[in-house]
């Protein structure tokens, strides 16, 4: 599992301009079960991704997202166990 971190590097007007089509680009992730959560951070500096796949498939994904393809955000990738969870969470718990 993974947890993107997005960080912008233009001005917001610029983000803004992007947005839409960035969140084409997130609901496609999502019916490919890919992202399991997702939004901006606050203030709103970026996003944070919550992704579910192989790293190269990750990669992906993420080279394709229009605020990568406009160069308007940085990308940190983390990779985690999620050995505990919620309830909620328990089909995506890992062991």
């Amino acid at each position: 599992m993974f947890v993107v971190s997005l960080n912008y590097k233009v001005p917001l007007t610029e983000i803004d301009r992007l947005q839409a089509a960035h969140v084409e680009w997130l609901k496609a992730c999502y019916a490919e079960g890919i992202f399991v959560a997702s939004g901006p951070k606050r203030p709103r500096t970026g996003g944070i991704i919550i992704a579910q796949c192989a790293r190269d498939v990750l990669d992906a994904r993420l080279a394709a997202d229009p605020f990568a393809k406009a160069d308007a955000a940085d990308y940190d990738v983390t990779e985690f166990t999620a050995r505990m969870t919620t309830a909620a969470l328990d089909p995506i718990r890992e062991s």
